[in-house]
This record gives structure tokens, sequence and C-alpha cells, in this order.
């Protein structure tokens, strides 16, 4: 299971309906999104970070881990908008500062920052399993959520695999040297790939061994959307958007 997955399973908002925290975390991400940069944005960035470390009980370290990746693509994508190729009238060379680059990189930046979190908040107390048997009821065909919930449940199985694998070549000096490491590589993506279409055979056929009708039916933790918690998020994103819209005009 992935870092993420087990923090969802263990976090205090689990037996929330995902609705209450879909109100929260996607309506985080739309204020970041959609407010002003400064100050929006870095409210939007604070609140998420207290609403994962305190009420959801998410672990600092692991909330670093799963972070550090989508943050790695908001700078990446921030630093373009720093330079300038070409310019007018053949003055200041081919490439250069662009003008006002560094304020929109900034502003880019806090914007896709904080909207990661707010996707992450969602994602650190929501549970796979708990999400997808109920898009059904939200109007996603069936076979589609059967599709997700099947690769969802067998991509843990193919980790685990590519993990054990790993291990047994090295256990056998196959990443020793520079060439053994690409055998090694090699070797690993064949019997992956062998082993992912014998899965895929084997649930096919204990399936169909069971009477598979084209549904798959899974229980589902009984939980009610939560009238008070959605009332408090749905406040607490106005009271930030009423904050932005205060401390914008002095802090300008």
């Amino acid at each position: 299971m992935l870092p993420i997955d087990a923090a969802a399973h263990g976090s205090r908002w689990r037996r929330r309906h995902p609705v209450d925290k879909a109100v929260l975390g996607f309506g985080l991400t739309a204020l970041a999104i959609s407010l002003p940069p400064w100050p929006g944005a870095v409210l939007v960035l604070l609140t998420a970070l207290v609403l994962l470390l305190g009420p959801a009980g998410v672990p600092g370290r692991r909330l670093w881990r799963a972070y550090r990746v989508p943050l790695g693509f908001c700078v990446t994508g921030a630093l373009p908008l720093l330079v300038r190729v070409g310019g007018t009238g053949g003055t200041g060379g081919f490439v250069g500062l662009a003008e006002g680059g560094p304020v929109r990189a900034a502003e880019l930046l806090l914007r896709t920052s904080a909207a990661s979190l707010g996707v992450l908040l969602f994602a650190f107390t929501t549970p796979m399993s708990d999400l997808l048997p109920r898009l059904v009821r939200a109007g996603v065909p069936a076979p589609v959520v059967d599709v997700a919930l099947v690769t969802y449940r067998m991509s843990f199985l193919l980790l685990d695999s590519v993990r054990r694998i790993r291990d047994a070549q090295g256990a056998r000096l196959g990443h020793t040297t520079r060439a053994a490491r690409w055998r090694s590589l090699a070797g690993l993506g064949a019997t992956a790939f062998v082993r992912a279409f014998d899965r895929a055979a084997r649930l096919q056929s204990g399936l169909a061994g069971r009477g598979y009708d084209g549904t798959l039916r899974v229980l589902v933790p009984e939980t009610r959307v939560s009238v008070r918690f959605t009332a408090v998020s749905a406040a607490l994103l106005l009271a930030l958007a009423a904050l932005t819209l205060v401390l914008e005009r002095p802090l300008r």
C-alpha cells in the first residue's frame, strides 16, 4: 500500500462521507486558483496545512514526502516565467530576464502550491476504496467504476511484485555494475509484464466462476453527509475569501 493510501485509511476523518471532505478540500483548491495569490493563496496554503497536521492528523513527514512531488512540478512550471526569449528591436540579447517575471513566477508558485495542498487534503483523508463505489450513485457508469476499482487494487499487487523482483535481483548481485543494472531493469520489466497478464487472467477466471454479470459488488461503510461539517467548511471558505478581499488593498 502506498504511504498516502495508508495515511487515508488511518486518518481521523476516514469515517466521514467523501462529500464532506470534497467540499473542504476542493473548495480550498478553487479558492487558491480564483483568489488573488497575495494574500489569498497564502491564506489557503496555511489553512490547508493547519487542517492536515491538526484535525486530519496527517504526520508531517508523510505529508512532506507526498507534497514534494507536486511542489517540484509547481517550481518547474514557475521557472520559465523568469526568462524571455527574443526581444523587440534586437536589444537586450536573445535570452534575458523577463520584465515582471519574478512577480508572475511567485504568484503562479503560490497558486499551484496552495491548490496542491487542497487536493492532498482530500487524498490524505479519503481512501479510494471508499470513493470509487460511491461514484456509481453520482451517475458514473458502473463499468467505468469497476475498471478503476480493479486497476486500483491490482496496482498494489503489481508494485509488490516489482519490489520483490528488485530485492531478488539485488540479492543476486544484479545491481553491482551499470551493465548488470540495465540487464536487471530489462528482466524486471519483462517479468512484471508477464505477471500482470497472469494475474489478470486468473482474476477473469475467478470472476467467471463466481457468476460475474458485469458489476462488482463491494461493501461500502455506511456514512452520511454531515450537515454541520459541510456548513462549517463552507463558512471557513467564505471567511477566507472575505479576509482576502479585506487584506488585499492594504497589502498592495
